[in-house]
């Protein structure tokens, strides 16, 4: 395959058909005969034209296309079919033409094209499936709340970015979204969003870079801007990994560094951006010509939602910046009349014949400008297209020569450059090129918007937005003479005619809101497809109900203040963030470097890390057999007694000194709050008192250097991923319940979910006081204390009783998972719908598995809990674990009714007045 080059970015194939076309391939030996069919090349062959013009053609451009091969660009990326070919009538083709296509000259780029793998599909198929009738009961939805989305800034400073996703969340928003908008960084812009209603929470990392935010509050993700990186670290780790996230990014910088990467062998900086990049669920991109830049980091997740203010912002800015003088910069005279021609921002071997074509037909306007007596005309042209590290000026100079423009007439101006100052100082710009874009070409649009009458070819994407001489000027794409009398009609006289300022006008005004629409009702589509909603959320609206005057216009007026003032450059923005990656990562890769160096005898040090591992597990073995004997439920005795125990554990681990203290307090206090945790994720909501003790539910990211406990250690069924997701905290209780001796001597015991300290419903210190002090008195002797009720449950506002609250988080089938469990625990044969009956007359129930109660009352409910649980692990396994499928809740594969709250059966619940 070739190569496409624009802005010094080559586009490469990629595993996912990033860049695809209908082509078998280039047969080198007969090109003849395996040339792609172009749409210009059917233009020469197969319209009647002038046989005089047919032969001046010809000998204009064969010489140059001799001597300036060298010169041009790359291929393009792939080839059209074999059929398709325009060549089959070969007896029409005379031998130059024929001698012009066999070396590539009428190669047009037709089939550079940027196609998402089929990704809407996936997730289309994705929802059916999930959709699909269960064995056993069916999904039903209980509107409880609206679908939550977060959307994550790297900071709230004003620009093109913040515009476009005020105006997308005002859409959403009134679709049916709720949006929570986070930041690493103040900005101006807070005062848009609360002015919005949006609420705005800006994102506190601690040393350690964790990231205090309960994510999975959240439906979906919307992370913006390359610099959010640092957050979509947290989404690489568990237990938020099944977050959709939607990371849009609109920034070159990373995409023409990563060539750098490579070069420098840097692989490892390379390697870790596109572990962001396969964590994403989509790539969101404002135009066909990122993602292809952004090849080496595609992981099929790719997906482009076509619109973006940022063309027009940038021309605001150029306006405010640049005065009539840069043309005199620039070299022109004020009776100048200046033209740019402009085109795709790929560049493809047949570019430089659309460019001379264009020049072929400006040819005339020469008679309109006569030469001064220095031999200057004041007619001159701009060639906007390749880079400033190419050789395209000598193509476009050889183009010039050949055409016998006077000198200094055409100069050529890299896209790479300054193209807003280049585009302020002409008079009319020219669309040269002849490719079918899939999205309305950008320079284009920032042509318009700096108020520039511009001419295009009548493509189907450009004549979808301009109409001809009402914001544009359109000419048939075969017919050259009339791109010729267009420009005669446009410049009058040395000047642009009245006609031609007027569309001027019209284009500046369309331009400021064009694609509002299409990004818009893009972003809604999407979520539309990608979020699995649970059942307790309402369904959004559909999107051809947004309001159609929220799609007419982006929210200028928010940002009306800030328009006029300078802002920070894009573009230097995100270099300097991607300097300081850099940076960082060479830090680090030099000290472990110095580490490795430090320890070249790793081998000893291997044998002695493993044999320190061998003796602290022993004594750990040993610790517990002899000192915790028995359990008792007596208070905790004196001080005296208390302090002899912990100094029989003191002399029985010597290696262990780093947990003194907090065994210590733990040894001598009534109750142990355990933590169940699954990932580094939950770290920073874990508490680090001697009254709490993490339990985590995998061996992989535990907490280091703390007592935490390894529960599948205790309980093999957790090394099982299914029953481990299936059974959440639950797997916590069996695992602690399995010769509780071992672990936990405390008279009570109790949990807290990390989640209610992510939601600020945890204990308080003053709470924790009260609770320790009714266990020690006694106060209501052998009762259950929680502190996360059921009313306070932001899913619960409507006050349901308990069973309709269970159905409605469990997708309508809590009741019958209930039920069929309970015929299996107590062997009834016969249908029974009656369920235990849940008293209605005030009180309330747990959440979120807070709560603490007497060890021996625990561990009576986990035996019950055992048989409850088996008997509803056999009524849904097969189809659970077959097809990933739960029915009680449609939002997740692997889920389960544990996973929700806690139903602790046989308990009449109380609450702690505190």
């Amino acid at each position: 395959m070739g190569s496409l080059e624009s802005g010094g970015i080559s586009f490469k194939r990629d595993s996912n058909n990033l860049i695809r076309s209908h082509s078998a391939g280039r047969t080198e030996r007969n090109p003849f005969l395996y040339r792609p069919r172009s749409r210009l090349s059917r233009f020469l062959l197969f319209k009647k034209l002038d046989y005089i013009q047919w032969i001046c053609t010809v000998a204009v451009f064969l010489f140059f296309v001799v001597l300036f091969q060298m010169f041009l660009p790359g291929s393009v990326v792939e080839k059209s079919e074999l059929g398709s070919s325009p060549w089959r009538g070969m007896e029409l083709v005379n031998k130059d033409l024929l001698y012009l296509k066999e070396i590539g000259g009428l190669d047009f780029g037709e089939d550079i094209k940027f196609e998402p793998s089929k990704i809407l599909q996936k997730f289309r198929k994705e929802n059916r499936e999930m959709n699909m009738p269960f064995t056993n009961g069916t999904l039903s939805r209980f509107p409880y709340r609206k679908p939550q989305l977060a959307l994550v800034f790297a900071d709230l400073l004003v620009d093109p970015q913040q515009l476009l996703m005020v105006t997308v969340a005002t859409a959403l928003q009134e679709i049916g979204y709720t949006i929570h908008v986070y930041t690493l960084r103040d900005g101006p812009v807070q005062n848009i969003w609360k002015s919005m209603g949006f609420p705005v929470t800006i994102i506190q990392i601690s040393h350690k870079l964790e990231i205090a935010v309960d994510w999975l509050n959240y439906d979906g993700i919307l992370v913006n801007s390359l610099e959010t990186r640092s957050v979509i670290s947290c989404f690489m780790q568990e237990p938020f990994k099944s977050v959709p996230l939607i990371w849009t990014i609109h920034e070159r910088a990373l995409a023409i560094r990563s060539r750098q990467y490579t070069s420098s062998w840097q692989i490892e900086l390379l390697n870790d951006w596109r572990k962001a990049f396969n964590r994403a669920t989509v790539v969101v991109f404002p135009n066909h010509v990122l993602p292809m830049m952004y090849s080496a980091f595609d992981a099929g997740n790719y997906y482009v939602i076509p619109g973006s203010p940022a063309e027009v912002w940038e021309a605001d800015t150029t306006m405010a910046l640049y005065n009539d003088d840069i043309r005199v910069k620039m070299g022109y005279e004020p009776t100048d009349i200046v033209i740019a021609v402009v085109g795709s921002q790929f560049l493809y071997r047949g570019l430089w014949l659309e460019h001379a074509l264009v020049l072929k037909a400006l040819l005339p306007l020469l008679q309109d400008f006569p030469l001064d007596s220095n031999s200057i005309s004041h007619l001159k042209i701009i060639v906007l297209s390749g880079d400033s590290t190419g050789n395209y000026s000598a193509a476009v100079e050889a183009i010039a020569v050949n055409l016998s423009y006077p000198r200094g007439t055409v100069k050529h101006f890299a896209v790479d450059g300054d193209v807003s100052s280049a585009l302020s100082a002409v008079d009319l710009v020219i669309y040269g090129s002849f490719l079918e874009e899939q999205s309305f070409p950008e320079i284009l649009v920032r042509a318009m918007s700096i108020g520039k009458p511009i001419i295009a070819p009548d493509l189907s994407m450009i004549g979808k937005y301009v109409d001809d001489r009402v914001n544009g000027y359109l000419f048939p794409k075969e017919n050259l003479k009339a791109l010729t009398q267009i420009v005669l009609q446009a410049i009058s006289k040395g000047t642009l005619s009245p006609l031609a300022r007027n569309i001027a006008s019209i284009g500046k005004s369309t331009s400021k809101n064009l694609m509002v629409l299409e990004t818009i009702e893009g972003y809604a589509t999407l979520l539309e497809n990608v979020l699995k909603l649970p059942s307790e959320v309402a369904l959004p609206k559909a999107v051809p109900e947004i309001p159609p005057k929220l799609k007419k216009e982006w929210c200028w007026n928010l940002f009306k203040a800030f328009l006029n003032s300078t802002h920070e450059d894009v573009t230097l923005k995100s270099s300097r963030y991607l300097n300081k990656v850099e940076e960082q990562w060479n830090h680090e890769q030099g000290e472990s470097t110095g580490s490795i160096a430090a320890t070249d005898d790793s081998f000893s040090y291997d044998i002695w890390v493993e044999e320190k591992n061998i003796l602290m597990l022993n004594t750990r073995k040993r610790r517990e057999e002899e000192e915790l004997k028995d359990r008792t439920d007596q208070p905790r005795g004196t001080w005296e007694e208390v302090y002899r125990s912990a100094k029989r554990a003191d002399r029985s681990r010597n290696d262990l000194h780093e947990r003194d203290e907090g065994e210590l307090l733990r040894t001598g206090q009534p109750l142990c709050i355990y933590e169940p945790y699954f990932g580094e994720g939950t770290w920073s909501f874990l508490h680090l008192s001697s009254l709490y003790r993490g339990i985590g539910l995998s061996t992989k990211g535990r907490r280091p250097r703390t007592d935490d406990i390894d529960a599948p250690s205790r309980l093999s069924l957790l090394s099982n991923s299914y029953y481990r997701d299936a059974l959440g905290d639950y797997g916590a209780f069996f695992a602690i319940a399995n010769r509780i001796d071992r672990i936990h001597k405390n008279s009570w015991i109790g949990f807290q979910s990390w989640r209610a300290t992510a939601r600020k419903a945890s204990l308080s210190r003053i709470a924790e006081k009260a609770l320790i002090d009714a266990i020690e008195t006694q106060k209501h002797r052998d009762a259950l204390y929680f502190w996360v009720p059921m009313d306070m449950d932001p899913r619960s506002h409507l006050r349901r009783d308990f069973w309709s609250f269970c159905d409605a988080i469990n997708a309508g089938n809590c009741k019958l998972a209930f039920s069929e469990a309970f015929k299996r625990m107590y062997g009834i044969k016969h249908d029974l719908d009656s369920l235990p009956s849940m008293p209605e007359d005030g009180d309330t129930w747990s959440v979120m598995l807070s709560f603490a109660l007497p060890t021996r009352s625990f561990l009576e409910f986990v035996m019950f809990s055992r048989m409850f649980v088996d008997a509803l692990d056999a009524q849904m396994y097969d189809e659970h674990h077959q097809s990933g499928r739960c029915y009680l809740s449609p939002a997740k594969v692997t889920s389960s009714l544990y996973d929700e709250f806690s139903v602790l059966q046989g308990y009449n619940l109380s609450v702690l007045g505190i």
